[in-house]
């Protein structure tokens, strides 16, 4: 377990680091240490008469299990320039012949101390006229012998003199019975003793008939598979689909179900390539290929689920209020994606047998330059992490950011990205917002509208009492407006007209909205003036001039209860003008924007006839 997370953390730091793929000598010292811990493993292993035998019948013990056990049993034979064909034979009679011979006690068998106690440079284990007597009694005097030799590099192999002489001892022990191990070493030998002779002795490229039949039959099995497994998840991703309300992206779902349908196809000839039993070359090309074919597809799939889980959960988030899954999701989604990257390349070093500590060596070597080529994305992963936690924005805000307006489209693991309104894509590090001064319009939880109405000099203050009442009623009936504060009062003499002030607020989920609501009181207000017979004013001036007439007599001052009708009168007026809106009987949603062209509607809001026009 330790191993793997060692390798999880090399792998992640392989991504994040420019420098670490540049070093030109990194694939020189990496086969370098390869070849010498392949060097180390192999002296430890046959570094005695003991441990060679030891080696030898754990190797063909575990082939039934793992053909892969191959060379560290041909590794224990003095085979010389044998190919690799030959010295499994080899590997197949001598085990054969131990087998028939007695159960063997390793421990018998001197170690590294007592060879170099005794300065020992052979050992025979075949025949002990002591041990082996009852043996020797019934097959006569042995065609050979099995006897350990030191070679020139000091490691411990069964000699030359012992391999040659295996097929006639092999012969002559054919009718002892087996004391130990097996006869069918592996599945494919178990295949042979049971096929007709004429599919096992016929050959084409170094390969029996039944291997070729056998490969066709396991890429065919493959691609049934790799089809069965897509209908299987196309059909459960439709259930799933309706179970949760969700709509399927058919282009999408093909997308995620070709690579896995490919893992699960890797999968079924990785696992079958043992019935092969392939005994040449093309078993570890071939094996070597489908280890890296089904890691890839693997990952391959992997990155795809990511993307159609990351698509529901933001087709989810899309219904919420809260915006933080809006953030949370792309950037989990990223994570994962990076962790299932650095599994792959693990998982991929160790299908092509890559050592891992010239891979850990290489990272402290690099260490210091990584440090400073790190600098800015450390700074800006914090930078995105104090963003998700400090939550200054969320998706879809409009803010202004410095010198930057716009409405936030993504938060990334190194940058936020900003929509400006001139629809260009400001890309901004998180580094700079911890520091920067967000200012975010989409936290507002109302939006002021402020305004001056100017009407004419000649309007009466009984209509312009009327008026300004007849507006606050606007203001309180507004399916839209803020009803515990606002303002309307006529408020400035000014130069060519009497300014009334207009300061209120909107209570709306966005700007789309508050530029709709907006202008319906905008109409409401001019409706209201048309009905008072109030006339707004433009920056003139008039001269009046007056002839030397006498003065007209002044106003009757005004009753007690003047005010008091021209207010109700402006109620009256301002209800009367918005008693049969719809927005009476029902809020009105946010807005919507359609395609052209719009259907035309009666006042019930049942569509209208289309009139065809006579040519």
């Amino acid at each position: 377990m330790g191993r793997r997370l060692l390798l999880v953390a090399a792998g992640l730091l392989l991504l994040t680091s420019p420098g670490l793929a540049q070093e030109e000598d990194l694939a020189t010292r990496i086969g370098d240490a390869r070849a010498l811990e392949q060097a180390e493993n192999l002296a430890e292993r046959l570094a005695s008469p003991r441990r060679t035998m030891q080696t030898f019948l754990e190797a063909m013990n575990q082939l039934w299990d793992d053909p892969r056990a191959w060379p560290r049993a041909t590794a224990c034979l003095e085979k010389g320039a044998l190919p690799e064909t030959e010295a499994r034979s080899q590997a197949r009679d001598l085990y054969a012949v131990i087998n028939r011979i007695e159960l063997v006690d390793v421990n018998g068998l001197p170690d590294a101390a007592r060879v170099e106690r005794e300065g020992l440079e052979s050992v025979r284990w075949f025949p002990d006229r002591e041990r082996h007597a009852a043996l020797l009694r019934r097959i006569g005097p042995p065609a050979g012998g099995i006897v350990l030799a030191r070679g020139a590099d000091g490691l411990w192999r069964f000699a030359a003199a012992t391999l040659d002489a295996l097929p006639e001892l092999r012969s002559q022990l054919a009718d002892q019975p087996l004391v130990a191990g097996r006869d069918d070493l592996t599945l494919g030998d178990w295949i042979e003793s049971r096929i007709p002779a004429a599919l096992t002795g016929t050959s084409f490229l170094t390969v029996a008939l039944w291997q070729w039949m056998a490969l066709f039959a396991v890429i065919l099995l493959g691609l049934i598979v790799d089809l069965l497994a897509r209908g299987l998840l196309r059909i459960g991703s439709r259930r799933l689909a309706g179970h949760f309300g969700g709509e399927e992206d058919p282009a999408q779902l093909q997308r995620t179900l070709r690579p896995i349908g490919l893992t699960a196809a890797a999968m079924v000839w990785l696992v079958s390539l043992r019935i092969v039993d392939l005994q040449t070359t093309l078993a570890l090309i071939l094996g070597g290929a489908l280890q890296v074919f089904l890691v890839l597809a693997g990952t391959l799939s992997a990155w795809r689920l990511i993307d159609l889980a990351a698509s529901g959960a933001m087709a989810r988030a899309d219904r919420t209020e809260s915006r933080m899954d809006d953030i949370l999701v792309p950037l989990v989604s990223r994570a994962v994606k990076i962790f299932v990257l650095a599994m792959g390349i693990i998982y991929a070093a160790d299908a092509l047998d890559l050592p891992v500590a010239p891979l850990l060596a290489s990272l402290t070597v690099a260490g210091v330059g990584f440090s400073f080529a790190a600098k800015d994305t450390v700074e800006n992963f914090f930078g995105s992490v104090a963003v998700i936690l400090d939550r200054p924005f969320d998706i879809g805000d409009w803010v202004v950011v410095e010198d930057t307006e716009g409405i936030v489209e993504e938060v990334g693991f190194r940058s936020t990205r900003i929509r400006t309104f001139y629809n260009s894509q400001v890309t901004m590090p998180n580094s700079n917002l911890v520091k920067a001064r967000v200012d975010n319009y989409g936290r507002r939880q109302y939006r002021r509208w402020k305004t001056c109405l100017s009407v004419q000099y000649d309007t009466a203050p009984e209509t312009l009492v009327a008026f300004t009442e007849g507006i606050r009623e606007l203001i309180r009936t507004h399916p839209y407006t803020r009803k515990d504060y606002y303002q309307v009062w006529c408020n400035e003499f000014g130069a060519s007209s009497l300014d009334i002030l207009l300061y209120m607020f909107f209570e709306v989920p966005d700007w789309n909205t508050e530029l709709r609501e907006r202008e319906r009181l905008f109409l409401d207000i001019l409706r209201l003036a048309n009905q008072l017979g109030v006339e707004f004013a433009f920056p003139t001036q008039t001269v009046h001039v007056f002839p030397g007439e006498a003065a007209p007599d002044p106003a009757a001052p005004p009753g007690s209860d003047t005010d008091r009708r021209a207010a109700q009168e402006g109620v009256r007026r301002a209800q009367r003008l918005i008693a049969d809106q719809p927005w009476q009987r029902e809020r009105p949603g946010p807005v919507v924007f359609h395609e052209g062209p719009t259907p035309l509607v009666d006042a019930a809001g049942n569509p209208l006839p289309v009139k065809e026009e006579k040519s």
